[in-house]
């Protein structure tokens, strides 16, 4: 058997495999880039980030959630407004039903005591026949009477609670009509800003050479929302991770216009003055 290889504590690479600075390991090709185009590329990190937050506050603006709370309190309003209104209307007709039924019993007992109010009927069977009927017809549309009262009274318990519930549902509606007004004068502040910001970002980007930008672009993609980061005091301002021994001597040595990446997030490492190297 040949010498067997250094083992490496875990989390440790041979110091003859540079990844952070190897293009196979990188996976894509070297690129070199002028350090003032690296650092416009933190401008336009910058930028992107703060169009992120723009529109993460436009989506989380509080009054999305109050909007979408009283629409449901106005949906179930509505429902109750509907089903009160349709029980108003059945009393409605039940009414004008009771109340013609009464005024056919009135009308019938009121031809009968006619009859026996001329004197047209002799036969005293004949009119204790009559005499019967107008009292069961008085009691009939005292019955029928009893009922119109109680269908009334239906009517009118449906009646104030059409009114109250009509008042509730324009009550809410005022409110999301409130909300409604102060979502959009919020949104629209934040398009303004979002718009304001997208044309610096593409004023910045158009200075940036084309295949950095592409790579910015694919990393931030895949990373996100953050494709570049500063080196600061030896860290990493994308992952908060401080570069080892290792990796800052890689750094160092690589030439300014080479464009590096972290060795942990692969994210690309942009070098200035504060990168303690």
């Amino acid at each position: 058997m040949g010498p067997s290889r250094p083992r490496l504590a875990h989390g440790h690479r041979p110091l003859d495999r540079p990844r952070g600075l190897d293009p196979e390991l990188n996976r894509s090709p070297q690129l070199n880039a002028a350090p003032a185009d690296q650092i416009r590329l933190l401008d336009v990190q910058a930028l992107d980030t703060r169009l992120q937050q723009l529109a993460h506050k436009k989506r989380s603006l509080p009054e999305h959630a109050e909007i979408e709370s009283l629409t449901k309190d106005l949906t179930q309003l509505r429902d109750l407004l509907v089903a009160a209104t349709t029980e108003e209307g059945d009393c409605a007709r039940e009414q004008t039903k009771a109340e013609q039924d009464v005024d056919q019993v009135r009308q019938r007992a009121a031809r009968d005591q006619q009859r026996l109010d001329s004197g047209a009927v002799s036969s005293p069977k004949d009119l204790e026949n009559l005499q019967r009927e107008i009292a069961s017809l008085a009691k009939r549309q005292g019955d029928l009477e009893d009922v119109v009262l109680e269908v009334m009274e239906r009517r009118e318990s449906a009646q104030e609670r059409v009114a109250e519930l009509t008042e509730r549902v324009s009550s809410i509606q005022s409110k999301i009509d409130d909300a409604t007004a102060r979502r959009d004068a919020a949104a629209g502040e934040l398009d303004r800003e979002t718009a304001t910001a997208t044309k610096e970002r593409e004023v910045v980007a158009a200075s940036i050479p084309a295949d950095l930008l592409k790579l910015y672009d694919k990393l931030r993609a895949q990373q996100g929302g953050v494709g570049a980061a500063k080196l600061y005091q030896r860290r990493c301002e994308g992952c908060r991770l401080e570069l080892n021994i290792t990796e800052v001597n890689e750094v160092k040595a690589a030439s300014p216009d080479t464009v590096v990446r972290c060795e942990n997030c692969r994210r690309i490492l942009v070098r200035t003055s504060e990168s303690g190297l």
